[in-house]
């Protein structure tokens, strides 16, 4: 069976699929199967997308198909084949054969995925020795760097030497990728390979998918973003609850679905500005005078994080201030919050600067300012119930006591909750209740502005459209204001007023969000709004 893989025939038809599944099911224990009579094939020099939302099978699919589902999984098929041969007769001795020769396997998380320890180098050359053992220390290197620069990696010698938290975002994933061709593989298999990635990176990232597929590897991409696989994908397969509940060509799925879930899908990604946001009022709540914040380095160098940034912020409205990572966004909003002390500059609250108040002042003024983070589970403290979180921030707000609780019932229903969440601890809420908990607790003291880094971009496409309604609902009620903070430019188009555009800690362009994105006027800005991933339009399809 080994040497069936290994030598398979060179002369084989592009027609003869690659991979074809028949009927998978994968079942963990005595409950209900993951994964449900799933079927498709894949052809080299094509991608197929698996998209659906968190729970629907998508990884697990993914999994079963490299001999990683787990040890309690039992993977059952009619077919389970690659270029003709029996996957499901494979022990782990045979899978190891198959696993990065065959298939290369491409996770999201690539600071997770790399070892901290070791450089990206020394990474893809362990990689490399997996399959080709007899190849000296030398010729391992050289064809470490060249897989590096293969993945778009710029001076790729000198970044094999560095570790993973000395590259960007981007650069840490094209290592991961690099890892993966490190065999040479037939098959490439991504797991949200760019959920966490700028939208430029991302595009770059996507753009080098395609040169593999142009170098006819076949790619399976896992996603939950149907405007991002619309770029690369050849055909879509849509997942529910362990079932593929619709799959065919690209084209086809995404501009004539057949079934409510696709389509729900498919609504869910932003697109515009939202018809029910609000007008903004004259007021202003909030305003940064020329901010600059320099960080310095255990080397001793010094970096700008922000430099010489103003703007203000109007009672009930949304500022999005969007950038690359390192731009400045995350210090900006420090700086706004009161945790990060500017060099020069200043910013008031309601007229009343940071600087000028004592810490009495200040605990009070940072009620009127509130955030909501990313990451919910790591916001909260796993040993509290929600109604032990909601209780304290309640408490600090000075509600009495005995009415604390109601207070905490009133505020989940605020946010579309029932009280009964009240009982349960943050790891029992899937990331959408988690996310309104997070909202709740940040709207308990009736702050006039809550500052939003980054609130939906770890939820699937349709959660991440209830919360954004969500807050828009909100500040049409109550008048707050928003800071709202994303490298997903179809969000902030869609729930912002106002835009501010960063690089390398300025402000390079801000004003009216239709006016930005309509009409950039700065290079940078241009090239950012160029990189949003959307569905192409019957009429753009046709024209092609």
């Amino acid at each position: 069976m080994t040497t069936q893989l290994l030598h398979a025939a060179e002369n084989v038809s592009l027609t003869r699929p690659l991979l074809t599944v028949a009927n998978l099911r994968v079942s963990f224990g005595h409950s209900a199967p993951t994964v449900r009579d799933s079927s498709f094939e894949l052809r080299r020099g094509e991608c197929l997308a698996v998209v659906g939302e968190s729970g629907s099978g998508k990884s697990v699919t993914a999994r079963a198909l490299i001999g990683l589902a787990g040890t309690s999984a039992t993977v059952e098929a009619t077919r389970l084949e690659l270029d003709g041969a029996d996957l499901l007769t494979l022990r782990e001795r045979g899978w190891r054969t198959v696993r990065g020769r065959r298939i290369g396997f491409v996770l999201q998380d690539a600071l997770v995925s790399l070892d901290p320890l070791r450089t990206v180098g020394r990474e893809v050359e362990e990689a490399i020795h997996a399959h080709q053992p007899e190849l000296s220390r030398t010729e391992r290197r050289a064809q470490a760097v060249e897989r590096l620069a293969r993945a778009g990696i710029p001076d790729a010698e000198r970044r094999a030497d560095q570790l993973p938290h000395e590259l960007s975002g981007g650069l840490r994933q094209r290592a991961l990728i690099a890892t993966a061709l490190a065999g040479d593989p037939d098959l490439i298999i991504a797991d949200e390979p760019t959920t966490a990635l700028d939208v430029t990176v991302q595009a770059q990232i996507l753009d080098l998918f395609e040169q593999l597929k142009a170098e006819g590897r076949a790619l399976l991409l896992i996603s939950h973003d149907l405007a991002v696989v619309s770029r690369l994908a050849d055909h879509i397969a849509v997942m529910n609850h362990g079932d593929i509940v619709e799959q065919g060509p690209a084209a086809q799925v995404l501009l004539a679905p057949e079934q409510d879930y696709t389509r729900l899908l498919i609504d869910a990604v932003p697109g515009g500005r939202s018809p029910r946001l609000a007008a903004a009022r004259e007021t202003v709540v909030a305003r940064a005078e020329a901010v600059t914040k320099t960080f310095t380095s255990p080397a001793g160098h010094a970096h700008a994080a922000v430099e010489d940034v103003s703007f203000e912020l109007r009672a009930g409205e949304t500022l999005g201030l969007v950038g690359e990572s390192g731009s400045g966004k995350s210090t900006t909003a420090r700086i706004l919050l009161g945790l990060t002390q500017p060099d020069t500059g200043h910013v008031e609250i309601e007229g009343r600067s940071w600087a000028e108040l004592d810490n009495r002042q200040r605990v009070a003024q940072r009620r009127a300012v509130q955030v909501v983070y990313q990451d919910t589970l790591g916001s909260f403290d796993p040993r509290y119930t929600v109604a032990r979180v909601l209780g304290e921030a309640v408490g600090v707000a000075g509600t009495p006591r005995a009415q604390r609780r109601r207070r905490c019932a009133d505020l989940l229903d605020a946010v579309g909750l029932p009280s009964t969440v009240l009982g349960r601890r943050p790891i029992e809420l899937s990331g959408g209740q988690r996310q309104r908990v997070a909202i709740a607790r940040a709207l308990a003291p009736q702050p006039r502005i809550i500052v939003c880094d980054e609130p939906v971009s770890a939820l699937d496409v349709s959660v991440q459209a209830q919360v954004l309604d969500l807050l828009v609902e909100l500040q049409r009620e109550t008048g707050v204001s928003y800071l709202f903070i994303s490298h997903d430019l179809g969000v902030i188009h869609h729930v912002s007023h106002r835009v501010l555009v960063m690089k390398d800690g300025r402000v390079v362009e801000h004003g009216d969000v239709e006016a930005v994105f309509g009409t950039p006027q700065h290079p940078y800005s241009r090239d950012l709004i160029s990189a949003i991933p959307r569905i192409a339009t019957q009429k753009e399809v046709v024209t092609v």
